[in-house]
Protein backbone atom coordinates (compact mmCIF):
# COMPACT_ATOMS: atom_id res chain seq x y z
CA UNK A 1 0.00 0.00 0.00
CA UNK A 2 1.28 3.48 -1.13
CA UNK A 3 2.20 5.64 2.09
CA UNK A 4 0.69 8.46 2.48
CA UNK A 5 2.01 11.71 2.87
CA UNK A 6 0.48 15.03 4.79
CA UNK A 7 0.08 17.55 2.65
CA UNK A 8 2.12 20.23 4.83
CA UNK A 9 5.15 17.82 3.47
CA UNK A 10 4.20 17.65 0.09
CA UNK A 11 3.74 21.52 -0.13
CA UNK A 12 7.33 22.33 2.04
CA UNK A 13 9.08 20.25 -0.52
CA UNK A 14 7.61 22.06 -3.27
CA UNK A 15 8.44 24.93 -1.63
CA UNK A 16 12.55 23.62 -1.61
CA UNK A 17 12.61 22.99 -4.80
CA UNK A 18 10.90 26.91 -5.73
CA UNK A 19 13.35 27.90 -3.88
CA UNK A 20 15.99 26.14 -4.84
CA UNK A 21 15.57 27.02 -8.74
CA UNK A 22 15.37 30.97 -7.96
CA UNK A 23 18.58 30.24 -6.05
CA UNK A 24 19.82 28.41 -9.53
CA UNK A 25 18.68 30.99 -11.76
CA UNK A 26 19.73 34.17 -9.80
CA UNK A 27 22.87 32.31 -9.86
CA UNK A 28 23.40 31.28 -13.46
CA UNK A 29 21.09 34.37 -15.11
CA UNK A 30 23.57 36.74 -13.69
CA UNK A 31 26.30 36.32 -16.63
CA UNK A 32 23.93 36.16 -19.57
CA UNK A 33 21.80 39.42 -18.04
CA UNK A 34 25.50 41.06 -17.93
CA UNK A 35 25.35 40.22 -21.67
CA UNK A 36 22.73 42.17 -22.28
CA UNK A 37 20.82 38.84 -23.33
CA UNK A 38 17.43 38.17 -21.44
CA UNK A 39 15.93 34.36 -20.09
CA UNK A 40 14.09 33.77 -23.65
CA UNK A 41 17.12 34.49 -25.55
CA UNK A 42 19.69 32.72 -23.99
CA UNK A 43 16.89 29.64 -24.54
CA UNK A 44 16.98 30.19 -28.23
CA UNK A 45 20.13 30.48 -28.42
CA UNK A 46 20.95 27.06 -26.54
CA UNK A 47 18.71 25.26 -28.94
CA UNK A 48 20.27 26.60 -31.82
CA UNK A 49 23.92 25.84 -30.80
CA UNK A 50 22.97 22.02 -29.61
CA UNK A 51 19.71 21.66 -32.79
CA UNK A 52 21.11 23.94 -35.44
CA UNK A 53 18.96 25.99 -37.85
CA UNK A 54 15.44 25.53 -37.28
CA UNK A 55 11.96 26.58 -38.25
CA UNK A 56 11.03 29.85 -36.18
CA UNK A 57 7.39 27.63 -35.03
CA UNK A 58 9.55 24.63 -33.79
CA UNK A 59 11.61 26.73 -31.51
CA UNK A 60 9.05 27.22 -28.79
CA UNK A 61 8.19 23.84 -27.80
CA UNK A 62 11.85 22.91 -27.47
CA UNK A 63 12.68 26.38 -24.79
CA UNK A 64 9.61 26.07 -23.11
CA UNK A 65 8.27 29.59 -24.53
CA UNK A 66 5.23 30.68 -26.63
CA UNK A 67 5.37 31.54 -30.35
CA UNK A 68 5.11 35.33 -29.49
CA UNK A 69 8.04 35.12 -26.78
CA UNK A 70 9.98 33.27 -29.65
CA UNK A 71 9.12 35.62 -32.63
CA UNK A 72 10.13 38.72 -29.98
CA UNK A 73 13.59 36.86 -29.17
CA UNK A 74 14.20 35.97 -32.57
CA UNK A 75 13.76 39.94 -33.66
CA UNK A 76 16.40 41.30 -30.27
CA UNK A 77 19.13 38.01 -31.54
CA UNK A 78 18.47 39.37 -35.04
CA UNK A 79 19.02 43.00 -34.24
CA UNK A 80 21.90 42.20 -32.28
CA UNK A 81 23.61 40.17 -35.56
CA UNK A 82 23.64 36.65 -33.26
CA UNK A 83 20.79 35.04 -35.38
CA UNK A 84 19.68 34.92 -38.90
CA UNK A 85 16.66 34.37 -40.06
CA UNK A 86 15.73 32.60 -44.02
CA UNK A 87 12.67 32.45 -45.52
CA UNK A 88 11.64 29.32 -46.90
CA UNK A 89 11.74 29.20 -51.00
CA UNK A 90 8.69 26.93 -51.23
CA UNK A 91 6.60 28.34 -48.32
CA UNK A 92 7.21 31.94 -47.83
CA UNK A 93 5.57 31.27 -44.22
CA UNK A 94 8.08 29.56 -42.88
CA UNK A 95 11.99 31.31 -41.89
CA UNK A 96 14.71 29.23 -40.61
CA UNK A 97 16.34 30.78 -37.89
CA UNK A 98 19.84 30.26 -37.51
CA UNK A 99 23.20 31.01 -35.13
CA UNK A 100 25.51 33.75 -36.87
CA UNK A 101 29.26 33.39 -36.60
CA UNK A 102 29.03 36.61 -34.49
CA UNK A 103 26.33 34.96 -32.27
CA UNK A 104 28.91 31.51 -31.81
CA UNK A 105 31.74 33.42 -31.01
CA UNK A 106 29.48 35.53 -28.20
CA UNK A 107 27.52 32.51 -26.79
CA UNK A 108 30.00 29.66 -27.08
CA UNK A 109 31.82 30.98 -24.08
CA UNK A 110 28.93 32.40 -22.39
CA UNK A 111 27.35 28.35 -22.64
CA UNK A 112 30.72 27.38 -21.06
CA UNK A 113 30.60 29.67 -18.23
CA UNK A 114 27.28 28.64 -17.36
CA UNK A 115 27.84 25.14 -17.58
CA UNK A 116 30.51 26.02 -15.28
CA UNK A 117 28.18 27.29 -12.64
CA UNK A 118 26.16 24.76 -12.64
CA UNK A 119 28.58 22.21 -12.18
CA UNK A 120 30.01 24.13 -9.12
CA UNK A 121 26.64 24.55 -7.25
CA UNK A 122 26.34 21.05 -7.78
CA UNK A 123 29.97 20.03 -6.50
CA UNK A 124 28.81 18.74 -3.28
CA UNK A 125 26.23 16.49 -4.55
CA UNK A 126 27.26 12.97 -5.35
CA UNK A 127 26.56 11.17 -8.78
CA UNK A 128 23.92 8.75 -6.96
CA UNK A 129 22.17 11.89 -5.33
CA UNK A 130 21.76 13.63 -8.96
CA UNK A 131 20.43 10.33 -10.29
CA UNK A 132 17.97 10.32 -7.63
CA UNK A 133 17.12 13.86 -7.91
CA UNK A 134 16.74 13.09 -12.00
CA UNK A 135 14.31 10.18 -11.18
CA UNK A 136 12.29 12.08 -8.21
CA UNK A 137 11.81 15.18 -10.72
CA UNK A 138 11.14 12.80 -12.91
CA UNK A 139 8.28 10.81 -11.55
CA UNK A 140 6.96 14.44 -10.19
CA UNK A 141 7.22 16.10 -13.70
CA UNK A 142 5.09 12.91 -15.32
CA UNK A 143 2.20 13.01 -12.65
CA UNK A 144 1.53 16.59 -13.05
CA UNK A 145 1.48 16.28 -17.06
CA UNK A 146 -0.95 13.23 -16.70
CA UNK A 147 -2.81 15.09 -14.62
CA UNK A 148 -3.32 18.18 -16.81
CA UNK A 149 -4.30 16.08 -19.57
CA UNK A 150 -6.77 14.06 -17.63
CA UNK A 151 -8.06 17.74 -16.41
CA UNK A 152 -8.27 18.68 -19.82
CA UNK A 153 -10.00 15.45 -20.79
CA UNK A 154 -12.43 16.03 -18.80
CA UNK A 155 -13.69 20.01 -18.74
CA UNK A 156 -12.19 19.92 -14.99
CA UNK A 157 -10.22 23.21 -14.36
Amino acid sequence: MEERRKPSETLHAWLIVLKAWQSMSRYVLAPVLEEGLGESDFRVLEVLLHKGPMPVNTIGPKVALNPGSVSVAVDRLYRRGFVSRVECARDRRVRTVALTERGREMFLPLFRRHSALIQRAFQDVSLEEIRQLELVLKKIGKRAESLVEKRSHSGVK
